[in-house]
């Protein structure tokens, strides 16, 4: 790289969403990309900074000391400090950051920088610059810190922003270290209200209880340690509610802060109390109007008052007095506007925006907003150089803005192209760009007028973006590729109209496409990498090289009519690489890759005869050179001009330039960062000085130069070239420009589908297609276009439509045929429908096209078997919910819920369903009963010893007390009376600890289940006794359908039954009856059926017609003799002659007969009539006895209905009791949690207050004896004015004097000072000489001025004069020195008193912690004291209000019982009737309910129903199924799959044989190695008896020495044994000793304690 001295950064233009700073009053900074970027507002002259690494993070400047400092991006990265304008570095500051930086503040008061690290350490550290020195770190302090600001008056103090919160960070300074301590601000509520009562609210001990017990903290209650989780608990209402989110602060001149707030809320905050008010609400009805629906963004502030931003481009100019705000001035910008700060001069007012527009505001001078810079904002997609004179640069950003720049980086124009856009090119011949897009199109920008660049024209080649686009070297052609293998060979001539020549395809997609154009051949040659697969789209392998002339290639035989391009036109080569690459280009004779599996750049030389190889024959292309590439791939490759040198770009961001002809040397250039993509574009300019890049993502374009060598004449190559091809384009260029302007304008509405009439006509004709008609009208019309049109289905379309014109009657010919074919099938199918079932055909028999039917019946049988899988799945999964819910609720009760009805009545008693009881259940209720056994036995035992002389009363009293106890009323409960009790249960008034109260709870527990399983057995026998009742109902029942059957009488009978809840199993068994649907039968089911019945048939076939049985059943019915059940059906015949002969002619015999025959008829009508009427009482008896039966039944239920009626109230009665024993229980558990909690403060706190003595002691040591040495400085200070005449002994007299006037005087150097900040808002503090730490440099440096020789008093010696100097000099020397340690006294004696503070108020709240200690003692024995007890009372005996517990009833009224129950029978009235209200509204409310259920359920089905829709539409065909449906002539691939498998299988049996072989020959060789194992194993075998008897020997040994030491490890741990056994005697004897006593104890306790007891009794 001998020609090229370097690369030189020309300009960097780009601008991302991060903070601007001042650097003085006049220019700002901010990053962009790599690089830091200086703007002068006056001048708009900007330059740039090269940032040291690979990527730059944050950013923070000083503008009144002119510093500034920036991270970097890497591992540990560092911060640089710089000084401005020599673009200095001061230092590196290297810190314990690990990967980043989130934040970074300078001090305006001292060389002090603050920096937040990000994870995993969040570390804040405050560094002194000059030194590189950190003064104070705080690790795990900055998780959520989105920025640090110092106080302009006191660097000691700074603040940290975070998300959601504010925290002010104070550095103590101690005179070896510095400490940094940390206040969090609790900010108000999002409605404004104030943050006050966020400490815990103090516990103070009450004369009375309430009911419910002590009000206790939600930490107490949940049982967990406040202080080890603070975050999940809050103390009061307040903070509760969600909290006001900052997102601005500034410091105020009184060290105050404002804070602005998302929600439109301006807040000021005092950082010494943390106390917060509320300036502004907007939410409020006096609010500012202009502030209402706003909220800062941010805040800035001057002497004239607050600047505030807002989300919508508002700037608003507050006043603020005290509590109150007023807008005196607002401005309206045209973006949103996102920070506003002043220059350190608080002159200008800078605003920046989102969208890459900065504005300049004078508030003192003019209302006028300026614009100084426009660059939007974006990621830029590409950037490339014209090749015009003018040397223009354009640019695309992912939004689709087009921008024009000059060669000095200067906007010129834009363009908003509205589309997302992927790729773009400069053409060489005309002043125009072409743009790919993500949805396929190309779109062509004139850019002549630079101002106001135009769209010119459209062009859709693709549906996928448009990823490569080039021109060729002289402007022929534009070359496009995509994804989809298609290459398009476009005319770049505007006097064509960008005519599209023709296409080719390659394999796979294509990742990059070179030209190269040999003017001496008047060939273009084109080179595509491609993957050669359809799945990859990153790296690949083959190499196809594209021949093209340079004329006659716009003939008609140079494609074909699809406009693929001719194979005469169109030369193909094609050639692979063993690895794959990422990107290539092509050379002269050559291609450079660059491969990134390698990380290396690769040459490869191409065949010089590449017409001699066929089209399809892949050449192995081989490297002829690799050398090291770049370490993040992949990389872009682009030649210069001349083709000598070769640019290289990657994701590391840096740019590589080499020569071709040896690529080991290079020179190299960071020009973007790498953690933000690298370099996705470069280009060269027309005479390879110049390259543009485009970082990916860091928002920036870098224009670099390069640097030649003075004098070298290699340079000559690249500028001949572009001269020698500069007169070929102009002269191209005036032809084609001239048209190019002339092209009229593309609107936007122009650029949408201009056939879209022609798509409704298909879509309107699509509708009266004939679907029996499959023609190919049909298919195109069910494959409509789906977007617009490419070029290629255009072209496509027009061929299909002129071959439709061509062969028009042929179509209609063969459609006349199809027609007539279809109507003689249709009537042969009428036919065949009409005859026998033996001559009919088959349906299937009909269809012409049988493979279509079978494909048709294929894919319904493939949804059958889906919708079958899903019905399967389905059942599965309702299955498996039954079985869980017959599990849980069924199998799972040991008593299943059950009801019984009553006959005739709605009433209805239900059972206590009851669960298998747990093992944990018997076990602990095992232990409670064995507990309270043992008590009964200690109580029983210590009665015994009681005195036998007891008098009679105390034997009266205690029987009055075991009444008491028995008494329903004192146990509050109905249990005992109703005969359950439990003889282990404690007395309510004996309940004191919690282990007596959980017991009572497992008693009171198995009590309530005793009463649940005696009424179970109670309920089970009425059950049965329904049971047995229903049955005598369907026996009378049967009964009375025979009598009514003989009667002929038609009604329906009263038949009970067992309902779903007098019987649940049967909602687990499903009756025929019950399904509605028919059933379905499998084919060997309905086969089965007809069996069967044919089976019948034949059994009743083989009975025959037996005449004597069917004469006997005619006569008798079937029966031998008549019953008398049968008498209604005798009917008498009567004679013959009645029939055949008048009654004129009867003789006198037959007349007789007739009268007998009359007589037995009225016989037998008369027993007829008895026989209706026995059978009719008959019935009615049977209904009797059915009714009286039943009624009887529900006057049983109705007693068993009172039964449970008390079993509840006993039952309710011990739940209650339970749950007020659970409340105890849980309250003890809280004020034990309670006290636990309160303990550990007090005792942290007893920490802490301790730890602020040792410190506040030691910080008065360190005071008292700062103090001293500040008292020795200033004692030596004065000896120094009292030593001064001395000093000069030798001196007369008025020249000392002369002399000590001007030992007095100093210099003036503050005087400047003061004046340059008159102008500055916040005038600094100097608390300490670490501030102002050049001051003593100044004042001794303002000394030599005056011990300059000119200032000496006339007659002086000069030896006198230079003693005199260096004695003044000692002095100032000596008060700089006491004026520091009393500004370093002063702040340690402030601190100091801080200290004192800190120690009162811990003191105080080791003083509150403990009066809350023992007010918590005091509630908790006032709980213990006062059990809750539960008390039976009759209903109506007290009807005052019972709150206070007073026996007095004074002021009662005492009324007739009557009176209250007709009020109360009133209100029962009432409350019927609002009961029957609600029921009613709560239907309507179900009925609402259920349909929104219902349209839910409908919403999903109809959600289930398009997602099989579109899973059936999206069903995936492999690969292997398209290539066998796309394949065309079978045979000839079955032929080579045979021919295949035939030479697979004969090199199978080749290899099959060699193996064997090879088999053989180990075995052979195994053989001969067992063999000679085989006599190893002999010799072995005759060593073995000496090897066994040496074992023995040894084992026998082994065994001796093992014995004795076993002896003595036994005695040793029988000695252990009786010691320990010893020790334990000892220690039964010491807890026997102490049981004793405390038995006695207890004892004198208890009977202290009987007389309270007595007492009570009595009471």
């Amino acid at each position: 790289m001998n020609v090229i001295g370097g690369l030189e950064v020309g300009w960097v233009q780009g601008f991302t969403n991060k903070r601007v700073e001042f650097v003085d009053n006049k220019t700002v900074c901010y990053i962009c990309g790599n690089y830091i970027c200086f703007l002068n507002l006056e001048t708009k002259f900007q330059s740039v900074l090269q940032g040291p690494g690979r990527g730059l993070g944050v950013l923070t400047a000083n503008g009144s000391s002119g510093i500034f400092a920036f991270s970097e991006q890497r591992l540990s990265p560092s911060v640089f400090v710089y000084a401005f304008p020599q673009l200095q570095m001061k230092n590196e500051l290297k810190g314990t950051a690990q990967l980043d930086y989130t934040s970074l503040t300078l001090s305006n008061g001292g060389p002090y920088l603050g920096c937040c690290s990000s994870l995993p350490d969040y570390t804040i550290t405050i560094w002194n610059w000059e030194n590189a020195e950190p003064i104070c770190t705080q690790p795990h302090a900055g998780q959520d810190v989105v920025s640090l600001v110092f106080n302009p008056q006191n660097w000691l103090q700074l603040c940290a922003l975070g998300t959601k919160s504010i925290t002010v960070w104070n550095i103590e300074k101690r005179p070896t270290f510095h400490v940094l301590k940390s206040r969090v601000v609790k900010l108000p509520a999002k409605d404004g209200s104030s943050a006050e009562g966020l400490v815990p609210t103090s516990y103070s001990v009450r004369n009375k209880l309430p009911y419910f017990g002590p009000e206790m903290l939600p930490s107490a209650i949940s049982g967990l340690n406040l202080n080890c989780t603070p975050h999940l608990f809050t103390w009061t209402k307040h903070s509760t509610e969600n909290r006001l989110t900052p997102t601005a602060i500034c410091w105020t001149t009184t060290s105050e802060l404002y804070v602005g707030c998302e929600d439109g809320f301006l807040l000021l905050l005092d950082p010494e109390n943390l106390s917060v008010s509320v300036l502004l609400k907007p939410a409020v009805p006096d609010a500012i109007s202009g502030l209402r629906q706003s909220s800062f963004e941010d805040i800035s502030l001057n002497k004239n008052g607050l600047i505030a931003v807002g989300k919508d481009g508002v700037i608003n100019y507050m006043q603020i007095n005290r509590t109150q705000c007023n807008i005196t001035q607002t401005w309206q910008l045209e973006a949103p506007c996102k920070t506003a700060f002043f220059s350190p001069d608080y002159e200008k007012l800078l605003l920046s925006s989102n969208t890459g527009q900065l504005y300049m505001l004078n508030p003192s001078r003019s209302d006028k907003i300026v614009k100084v810079l426009d660059i939007s904002s974006g990621n830029f997609v590409a950037a490339d150089l014209s090749h015009i004179d003018k040397n223009i640069c354009v640019s695309v950003r992912d939004s689709g803005e087009l921008q024009l720049w000059s060669e000095e980086g200067i906007c010129l124009g834009s363009l908003s192209l509205q589309a997302d856009v992927t790729t773009l090119v400069c053409c060489p011949i005309a002043q125009y760009a072409a743009v790919g897009t993500t949805s396929g199109n190309i779109l062509f920008i004139d850019l002549n007028r630079e101002q106001r660049p135009r769209l010119v024209h459209q062009l859709q080649l693709y549906h996928t973006p448009v990823d490569h686009l080039l021109f060729d070297q002289e402007g022929h052609y534009l070359i496009t590729g995509a994804s989809d293998s298609h290459i398009y060979i476009l005319d770049a001539k505007p006097s064509k109209k960008f005519s599209v020549i023709g296409y080719t395809v390659v394999s796979g997609p294509i990742l990059s496409l070179s030209s190269q154009c040999i003017r001496d051949r008047e060939q273009i040659k084109v080179l595509a990498l491609s993957t050669g697969q359809k799945g990859r789209n990153d790296s690949g392998c083959l190499l196809t090289l594209l021949s093209l002339p340079v004329k006659d290639l716009a003939g008609p035989d140079c494609a074909d009519r699809h406009g693929c391009l001719s194979n005469h036109i169109l030369k193909v080569s094609r050639y692979e690489v063993s690895h794959p690459l990422e990107s290539c280009i092509l050379g002269l004779s050559d291609v450079f890759a660059y491969c990134h599996k390698r990380k290396s750049l690769q040459r490869f030389e191409l065949p010089k005869d590449t017409d001699s190889f066929p089209s399809q024959q892949v050449v192995q292309l081989k490297p002829e050179q690799e050398v090291r590439g770049h370490p993040l791939g992949p990389a872009r490759l682009v030649l210069s001009p001349h083709q000598l040198w070769l640019a290289s770009v990657g994701r590391d961001g840096l740019l590589c330039i080499r020569e071709t002809a040896s690529m080991e040397q290079y020179i190299k250039l960071q020009c973007h960062s790498c953690h933000c993509g690298g370099v996705p574009s470069l280009s060269f300019s027309a005479d390879g000085q110049t390259l543009l890049s485009a970082g990916f993502k860091d928002g920036s374009i870098v224009c670099t130069n390069l640097r030649m060598e003075a004098g070298n004449s290699q340079v000559n190559p690249a500028t001949q070239y572009s001269e020698s091809m500069a007169p070929l384009l102009r002269s191209i260029f005036n032809s084609e420009n001239s048209v190019l302007i002339d092209l009229p304008e593309l609107r936007k509405e122009c650029t949408n589908n201009p056939s879209g009439k022609q798509e409704d006509e298909v879509s309107c004709g699509a509708d009266n297609v004939d679907v029996t008609e499959h023609n190919d009208n049909y298919n195109s019309l069910l494959s409509g276009p789906s977007s617009h049109p490419t070029w290629l289905e255009s072209r496509r379309e027009e061929v299909i439509k002129e071959e439709n014109e061509r062969y028009s009657e042929t179509k209609n010919n063969m459609r006349k045929t199809i027609k007539e074919l279809r109507d003689i099938i249709q009537k042969m199918m009428q036919e065949n429908e009409n005859l026998t079932v033996i001559e009919r055909m088959k349906q299937r028999e009909f269809n012409l096209d049988v493979k279509e039917q079978r494909k048709l019946e294929a894919m319904v049988e493939q949804e059958a078997t889906m919708v079958r899988e899903e019905i399967h799945w389905d059942v599965l999964a309702k299955c498996y919910l039954r079985d869980v819910l017959k599990r849980e609720c069924m199998d799972s009760m040991n008593v299943k819920a059950r009801a019984i009805k009553a006959f005739h009545s709605e009433h209805e008693v239900k059972n206590y369903p009851l669960k298998h009881r747990t093992e944990k259940e018997v076990d602990d209720l095992r232990r409670v009963q064995n507990t309270r056994k043992l008590e009964t036995a200690v109580l029983t035992h210590n009665s015994l010893k009681k005195s036998s002389n007891t008098t009679s009363v105390t034997n009266g009293k205690q029987e009055e007390k075991d009444n008491m106890a028995e008494s329903t009323a004192v146990t509050g409960s109905l249990s005992t009376a109703l005969g359950f009790s439990n003889p282990y249960i404690y007395d309510q008034f004996r309940l004191q600890t919690t282990e007596q109260m959980v017991n009572q709870i497992i008693l009171l527990q198995d009590l309530i289940y005793q009463i649940k399983t005696a009424f179970n057995t109670e309920f089970e026998a009425v059950h049965r006794q329904k049971v047995q009742e229903l049955n005598r109902v369907r026996d009378r029942n049967k009964h009375i359908r025979e009598i009514m059957e003989e009667l002929h009488i038609k009604e329906k009978l009263w038949e009970p039954s067992l309902t779903n809840s007098e019987w649940p199993e049967s909602l687990l068994i499903v009756d025929d009856s019950e399904i509605k649907a028919e059933k379905y039968l499998t084919s060997e089911q309905i086969k089965e059926e007809e069996r069967k019945k044919l089976e019948e048939q034949k059994r009743l076939a083989g009975k025959g017609d037996n005449c004597r049985e069917r004469a006997l059943d005619d006569m008798m019915d079937g029966v031998l003799e008549v019953k008398k059940e049968d008498i209604l059906k005798m009917e008498i015949p009567p004679p013959e002659f009645v029939l055949t002969k008048p009654d004129s002619h009867w003789s006198e015999e037959e007349k007789k007969l007739y009268k007998e025959y009359e007589k037995k008829t009225k016989d037998l009508s008369e027993e007829k009539q008895k026989y209706k009427k026995l059978l009719e009482t008959e019935i009615k008896k049977l209904q009797a006895s059915t009714k009286d039966g039943t009624m009887r039944f529900d006057e049983t239920l109705r007693k068993l209905f009172e039964k449970k009626l008390k079993y509840e109230m006993a039952i309710n009665q011990e739940e209650l009791k339970i749950t007020y024993l659970v409340y105890s229980v849980a309250i003890e558990e809280e004020m034990r949690n309670r006290e636990m909690d309160l303990k550990l403060k007090h005792e942290k706190a007893l920490a802490y207050k301790d730890e602020i003595g040792e410190d506040l002691k030691r910080q008065e040591e360190e005071v008292e004896f700062f103090q001293e040495t500040y008292d020795g400085t200033v004692a030596e200070d004065k000896i120094l004015d009292k030593e001064f005449r001395k000093e000069f002994f030798d001196v007369p007299t008025h020249i000392v004097d002369h002399l000590y006037k001007l030992f007095k005087r100093r210099p003036r150097v503050q005087k400047l000072r003061t004046q340059m900040k008159n102008n500055n808002t916040f005038q600094e503090q100097y608390l300490c000489g670490s501030l102002a730490p050049d001051a003593v440099g100044k004042m001794l440096k303002a000394i030599e001025e005056l011990d300059a020789p000119e200032n000496m008093p006339e007659g002086l010696n000069s030896g006198v004069w230079e003693r005199f100097c260096l004695v003044r000099r000692a002095k100032v020397e000596s008060e700089q020195k006491v004026k520091l340690k009393a500004l370093t006294l002063a702040e340690m004696q402030m601190l100091l008193q801080k200290k004192r503070d800190e120690y009162k108020d811990a003191q105080q709240k080791v003083k509150h912690l403990c009066d809350e200690l023992e007010s918590m003692h005091k509630e908790r024995n006032c709980l213990q004291t006062d059990n809750m007890v539960q008390v039976l009372l009759k209903q109506g005996q007290v009807e005052v209000s019972a709150t206070g517990m007073t026996a007095d009833y004074s002021d009662s009224t005492l009324i007739h019982r009557s009176v209250v129950e007709d009020f109360n029978k009133a209100i029962r009235m009432l409350g019927e009737q609002k009961i029957a209200i609600m029921v009613e509204g709560k239907d309507f409310r179900k009925g609402i309910i259920q349909l929104e259920w219902e349209h839910k359920m409908m919403k999903m089905q109809i959600e289930d129903l398009n997602n099989k829709a579109r899973d059936i539409q999206m069903i995936h065909l492999s690969e292997e199924q398209q290539d066998y449906l796309n394949e065309i002539n079978r045979d000839s691939r079955m032929s080579k799959q045979v021919s295949i498998l035939e030479k697979t299988i004969a090199f199978q049996k080749k290899t099959h044989r060699q193996n064997v072989q090879h088999r053989r020959k180990k075995i052979k060789e195994l053989n001969k190695k067992a063999a000679m194992k085989a006599e190893k194993c002999t010799v072995v075998d005759q060593q073995l008896p000496d090897m066994q008897v040496a074992a023995a020997e040894l084992t026998h040994i082994y065994q001796t020495i093992a014995s004795e030491e076993n002896q003595e490890a036994k005695s040793e741990e029988r000695y252990q044994e009786i010691v320990q056994r010893k020790k334990l005697e000892d220690l039964a004897r010491t807890q026997a000793e102490e049981l004793a006593f405390l038995w006695a104890e207890l004892e004198r306790l208890r009977m202290k304690n009987f007389p309270s007891i007595d007492q009570l009794k009595h009471n």
